[in-house]
């Protein structure tokens, strides 16, 4: 099991490769092809800090347009 985990941690996919695939599955679209090369070469501590990352990101995207929709007043009420 651990020999497993180690040899999961060192394959080849680089850390920007692997926000690559990242994104992509945020997307949820990606080919079966494509989709069975990168488990085979991700790392799977790069995809869970990736995972992270992309979710943080999401998160403040969605927090600075709504403040941005707030703050022009197009969400105001006129009566």
């Amino acid at each position: 099991m651990e020999d497993d985990l180690k040899a999961a941690a060192a394959r080849p996919l680089s850390f920007l490769q692997t926000m690559r695939a990242v994104a992509w599955s945020f997307f949820g679209v990606r080919r079966g092809a494509e989709y069975e090369k990168d488990v085979a070469r991700l790392n799977p501590v790069h995809v869970i800090i990736g995972g992270v990352i992309g979710a943080a990101l999401f998160v403040l995207v969605l927090v600075l347009l709504v403040q941005w929709v707030i703050g022009s007043g197009v969400a105001s009420a006129t009566n």
